[in-house]
């Protein structure tokens, strides 16, 4: 596959990502009609819109990676994260901003160089793989880690309350950055676990935003469908996976040779 074919599933995921959304805000928009006690769309805040188009690049850029041979989508998240940066910005979530900003983006770029310089060597030694046992643990560990670290961060810095107050808010909010963090490094790697915190990252939104001090029902559906398509592409990473790379998940997805 040359770059041009490469560009062009881009160019097709971006489209299809328009119509997904725009099917979606319809629905939305429909729903808010037939119950208007309901606030679904929220034109008037400058967050809420910006966080529109990042949605749509978000998923264009997830349904290009989902060949782990294409990466073009990783200018699509590069722009994502940028737009993301400012929709954090504009809500005062500025531990999110700082990673958007100063450690997505670069782990996209990196992304990009390292698929690339893989694609032009033929793709040899870098197809997806599992994580092996001592990484894993590794990795887990580490997403512990920063969860704790965030929840400390918003107890003694940004919320000024105790340790014990807002746990489920502050436990989700920790998760969703520690699981996109572990998604987006392992990603650079072309690691099947990445879509394992992606799928965590999408269950720990879903969460947050149900939670009666946070309570978005647009949020929530967006998450629900961030579920869907993260799954698939770690379905079909899954399946690009070769046996004997299976690492630390070959008891749970062996195969027969």
């Amino acid at each position: 596959m040359n770059n041009t074919h490469l560009w062009k599933a881009l160019g097709r995921n971006f489209i299809i990502s328009i119509i997904l959304f725009g099917a979606l805000l319809g629905l939305l928009w429909l729903a808010e009609i037939i119950f208007p006690s309901v606030t679904l769309l929220k034109w008037h805040e400058t967050a809420w819109v910006v966080g529109i188009p990042a949605s749509i690049i978000g998923v264009a850029y997830i349904l290009t990676v989902r060949d782990p041979q294409n990466y073009t989508g990783f200018f699509a998240g590069i722009v994502m994260s940028a737009l993301l940066g400012v929709q954090f910005t504009l809500q005062g979530n500025y531990d999110s901003t700082f990673l958007y900003f100063f450690v997505f983006i670069p782990f996209q770029m990196m992304s990009i160089y390292k698929w690339s310089r893989s694609k032009d060597d033929g793709g040899a030694g870098f197809e997806p793989k599992f994580l092996d046992v001592p990484r894993f643990w590794l990795s887990l560990f580490i997403g512990l880690a920063v969860t704790a670290g965030d929840y400390i961060i918003q107890t003694f810095i940004f919320q000024h309350n105790a340790l014990a107050d807002n746990i489920a808010v502050k436990l989700c909010s920790g998760l969703m950055i520690s699981s996109s963090f572990l998604a987006n490094y392992w990603l650079i790697y072309r690691k099947t676990d990445s879509w394992l915190y992606w799928f965590i990252y999408s269950v720990a939104g879903i969460v947050f935003f149900s939670l009666p001090q946070i309570m978005n029902p647009f949020s929530i559906v967006l998450f629900c469908f961030f579920l869907v398509i993260n799954s698939f592409a770690g379905i079909a990473w899954i399946r690009d996976t070769k046996p004997e790379d299976f690492g630390w998940a070959t008891c749970i997805f062996a195969r027969k040779k």
